[in-house]
């Protein structure tokens, strides 16, 4: 069986699908301080909603209970994201899965209403209000949307956001699709100086394209830290914009590593319009 038969089958017995979360420090406090779950209940709340989610989205990222990520608040910057928030700029989840990192800011202290999430799957978001048990009180907006869409609901809004946040979302696609979604990304970003992209997703020592896990027609491109500065410098140079670009690969930890070779590495990346 090809493993693109494997993830239609919801198969659970897949290197991605895991029986139990690891939750982290943070998303447990998040999950029983903002979303006011019993901490004795948090383990089997999460469980009963990721099965649920695995019904209908049997991805690598659910089956790893990757939504419980919270890396925003990881990065240098996040100080400056809360402020800049908090002065009533405006924020965009690309790719926002079940929204977990909406949530830690609106935790942190930033007006939700300042804060957008999008993903091509609605229900994700219907997810999302059920695991933080928050849909009478978050004032986020959530958008249904492909990137490669060039009239949506997310396209409507270009040059409306000050910040962009990409958490494992490029390295879905091939080099060409990665260009395209990069320079839908710049479109979103308010034509200021200081408007900022940032992200994370899995790269490489040496830039290379590999098979999706999940499905086997397609391939994801993996940067180094080099190839990402380039390409961004290609993309400012077709649109007329001058970015700056700190690239940096460090180990992969955690449930990342049943899917790595040793040359795989984490890719964090910061891209300031100038």
């Amino acid at each position: 069986m090809s493993s693109e038969e494997t993830w239609k089958t919801r198969d659970k017995s897949v290197a991605w699908f895991h029986e139990k979360p690891q939750i982290s420090p943070s998303a447990f406090l998040l999950l029983e301080a903002y979303s006011q779950i019993p901490a004795n209940e948090v383990i089997d709340h999460v469980v009963n909603v990721r099965n649920d989610a695995w019904e209908v989205f049997p991805y690598p990222c659910i089956g790893q209970f990757l939504f419980l990520d919270l890396s925003l608040k990881e990065y240098e910057e996040y100080g400056e994201v809360l402020e800049r928030l908090g002065q009533g700029q405006t924020f965009l989840d690309m790719g926002c899965c079940f929204g977990q990192e909406i949530r830690q800011l609106t935790a942190d202290g930033v007006p939700s209403e300042n804060l957008f999430g999008c993903d091509l799957e609605k229900n994700y978001h219907e997810l999302g209000y059920r695991l933080f048990n928050d849909r009478d009180r978050l004032h986020a907006k959530f958008l249904t949307a492909s990137i490669f869409d060039n009239d949506s609901a997310l396209t409507n809004l270009n040059g409306t956001f000050d910040i962009v946040y990409a958490g494992s979302f490029l390295h879905l696609f091939g080099y060409t699709e990665q260009v395209t979604a990069a320079k839908a990304i710049a479109a979103l970003l308010r034509p200021q100086k200081g408007s900022m992209l940032l992200g994370r997703q899995i790269g490489a020592t040496k830039a290379v394209a590999v098979e999706n896990p999940a499905d086997n027609k397609r391939t994801m491109f993996q940067h180094s830290a080099e190839s990402f500065e380039s390409m961004w410098k290609d993309i400012g140079e077709q649109l007329g914009i001058t970015f700056t670009v700190q690239a940096t690969l460090s180990e992969v930890q955690g449930r990342h590593k049943g899917f790595l070779t040793s040359d795989m590495r984490l890719l964090h990346f910061i891209v300031r319009r100038q």
